[in-house]
């Protein structure tokens, strides 16, 4: 999910280049000032099977920190490496691409849309708010069966359900097959009988989850490209198919990012769909997380999921109660 906020610090940095007297400036459209050997790659790694058909990751020395960062990109070795990253400083490059400082490894669609970010140190944990606060869910429902994920980014909330959410069945589905090419980079695990990553139209799935026998009891949407939510879901129909598709206390979460009058048009959506059992948590960089509950005698008990919150905080480390106060606000001011 694009993260415009965040990606201010690499905006700022993007417009210098270290040499060895110090930052120098250059224009976004023109080439960095490097010599052509330090666009030399680093290496060159084989994308992950589910992904064959896409070339090999290419690991370049970055154009916008140190000397020691790198840009990871789904470029052919032999490619024009001046080229690829003028149209990525530019804005014309049209592929992901993964930035490594060391520290941090981030997904990107553009240079101010960062999509998802992973600490190298500690690949499973939450880094950035909206998928933090997505995990929310689990006041209302702590022990799924099965999540369907729309939109897999880098994996941050594949991996943390992975690892935190019980034994649930995790199924992520991700139209663009050069966000997958990236599942490696970012050490999403291997298919198993827990989890599964697919290719294709998370719309399309949504429908076909409700033949299934298992059916989903948390739908999560992160479905964004470069330009935004995917058509696909951007309909009431859509939120109709998800409401019928979840089991019978089902929650849908979705992240809504964008234009303000983009992002309540899907929350009026949401709302008429799941009956104005909806609830929201809006957060500073401009995302609003919703909650939208199947069940019609939904009927929060904050109390009792105030002790659940502090429940999970002690197993995640997740500020579960902050989530907590703001939901029960949102559902304050919903009847006001």
């Amino acid at each position: 999910m694009p993260i415009i906020r965040s990606a201010s610090r690499v905006l700022s940095r993007a417009v210098g280049c270290r040499d060895a007297g110090g930052w120098q400036s250059y224009n976004a459209g023109s080439a960095p000032p490097r010599s052509k050997a330090e666009f030399l790659p680093v290496s060159v790694s084989e994308p992950p099977s589910t992904s064959s058909n896409q070339p090999a990751i290419l690991v370049l020395p970055s154009p916008f920190f140190t000397h020691t960062d790198t840009i990871r990109l789904l470029e052919a070795e032999d490619c024009d490496t001046r080229q690829v990253l003028r149209q990525v400083l530019s804005g014309a490059y049209d592929k992901p691409f993964v930035i490594d400082d060391g520290t941090t490894r981030t997904l990107h669609f553009s240079l101010s849309l960062i999509q998802s970010t992973m600490s190298l140190k500690d690949p499973f944990a939450l880094e950035l708010d909206y998928t933090q606060a997505m995990m929310s869910f689990q006041l209302f429902l702590q022990r799924p069966q099965h999540i369907l994920m729309l939109g897999l980014g880098g994996g941050s909330l594949a991996k943390f359900c992975y690892r935190h959410v019980g034994s649930a069945r995790i199924t992520v589905v991700e139209i663009d097959p050069r966000v997958i090419a990236f599942r490696n980079e970012f050490q999403v695990p291997p298919d198993d009988a827990r989890l599964t990553v697919i290719e294709g139209d998370g719309a399309d799935w949504v429908i076909k989850s409700r033949e299934w026998e298992e059916r989903p009891d948390v739908i999560m949407m992160d479905a964004f490209d470069r330009h935004g939510l995917s058509g696909s879901v951007n309909s009431t129909d859509f939120y109709r198919n998800v409401h019928d598709a979840l089991a019978g206390r089902g929650v849908m979460v979705a992240n809504l990012a964008g234009e303000k009058m983009d992002r309540t048009g899907h929350m009026a959506m949401i709302a008429e769909v799941f009956d104005d059992r909806v609830l929201t948590i809006s957060l500073v960089d401009g995302n609003d997380i919703v909650f939208a509950f199947k069940n019609p005698a939904f009927n929060p008990r904050w109390r009792e999921i105030g002790n659940t919150a502090k429940a999970l905080r002690a197993r995640t480390g997740l500020d579960y109660p902050k989530y907590t106060v703001r939901l029960e606000r949102s559902r304050r001011l919903r009847y006001l």
